[in-house]
């Protein structure tokens, strides 16, 4: 299942011009800065605002083409602003259930009972919205908007308008849905860091234009894009747990372009897992350093080098087939002679795990 996507419409500022073809499973994340036209484009998606011209088919469901604009309460479609949105008048309970009423029971794919234990809010369930924290009433929203039964979950900033510690309550609940779920999210974000962790497919926008649009992990590390460029550069990179040390405390994870070793974690051997390798915290040598603290060396082949300014230069180099940047000054790459093509060795001296404290914890 794909979704088309094809809209062009004027906003205040600019005109939103977007043709896509989005994969039917996983998470995409339109990202961008503010005022790009990500909400725009999601409302359109959801037919909160009609634009005519354009076309819409989520697999074989088509939702506006030329003659066809299908309303959006006859759309199957979940949700969740960035403010919850929960009517107060009623409980967790009420409001889980009101919108059931527009979904006939041999269409509910996902059960109310499924989405309130996706979203651990069985504690919730008799109290009122008002006395629930931020992090507890956007994970109402995300299983209110779930309890339709959704073909297609959107997400509109769902961690904006909570503070930090209450997006590290809400990030491991959605992590938890890209898993147990085979329903394609659509998430609009401005933040890099949210996007990493979560995203599959990327679709970067600017001025109502896509500027790019692939997998992630890619689009994360290509040169000709400003992701590779920022001072906060990353590279993300999937790995399964495949031991741990506890004489040293050390935890071991696979992925397809070696080892890693990071520090002792709680998470079950044969567990997914999500990496984040911050481009400062990569050096290249040209040959296996030895009598160094640093455990994570890889072979590694010069990709492409890019100049960031007249002291930096960013090195994408590949792990096998994955990608990882570098950082590095502009006299080191010249003293190394690097070169594309060119074998190498890649020492990371810092790695992040970007997990969730899900069914995969020990």
């Amino acid at each position: 299942m794909n979704i088309e996507v094809r809209f062009r419409f004027g906003l205040e500022n600019f005109q939103l011009n977007v043709s896509l073809n989005l994969p039917g499973r996983g998470v995409t994340s339109l990202f961008g800065p503010s005022g790009c036209g990500k909400t725009s484009l999601l409302r359109a998606i959801a037919g909160l605002d009609r634009h005519p011209g354009g076309f819409l088919r989520v697999g074989d469901l088509l939702w506006q083409d030329g003659e066809i604009f299908v309303p959006p309460h006859r759309r199957p479609v979940g949700y969740v602003f960035q403010e919850a949105s929960l009517f107060e008048h009623l409980t967790v309970q009420g409001n889980l259930e009101y919108g059931l009423k527009r979904v006939p029971e041999p269409d509910r794919s996902i059960s109310l009972e499924r989405a309130i234990s996706l979203l651990g809010i069985g504690p919730l369930l008799a109290r009122s919205p008002i006395t629930l924290s931020g992090g507890e009433r956007q994970r109402v929203a995300i299983a209110r908007a779930l309890a339709v039964s959704p073909r297609l979950l959107l997400m509109d900033e769902p961690l904006a308008a909570v503070d930090l510690e209450r997006r590290q309550e809400i990030l491991p609940w959605i992590e938890a849905l890209h898993q147990e779920l085979d329903i394609p999210v659509i998430h609009v974000s401005h933040a890099p860091e949210e996007v990493a962790r979560l995203a599959d497919h990327l679709v970067l926008m600017r001025a109502g234009q896509v500027t790019a649009t692939g997998d992630m992990h890619e689009i994360f590390t290509r040169l000709d894009l400003p992701l590779a460029l920022d001072p906060e550069a990353t590279s993300i990179i999937e790995a399964t747990v495949i031991g741990h040390d506890e004489e040293y405390r050390l935890t071991r994870l696979d992925f397809a372009g070696g080892e890693f070793t990071v520090t002792r974690q709680p998470i079950a051997t044969g567990s997914p897992v999500r990496l984040r390798l911050a481009a400062r915290d990569v050096s290249l040598t040209l040959q296996r350093q030895t009598g160094t603290s640093i455990l994570n060396i890889l072979p590694v082949t010069v990709d492409e080098i890019s100049l960031d300014d007249d002291a930096q230069v960013t090195v994408r180099v590949l792990a096998e087939s994955v990608p990882i940047l570098a950082r590095i000054t502009r006299k080191s790459a010249t003293e190394l002679g690097l070169q594309p093509g060119m074998q190498v060795f890649a020492q990371a001296k810092s790695i992040a795990l970007l997990h969730s404290s899900g069914p995969g914890t020990e």
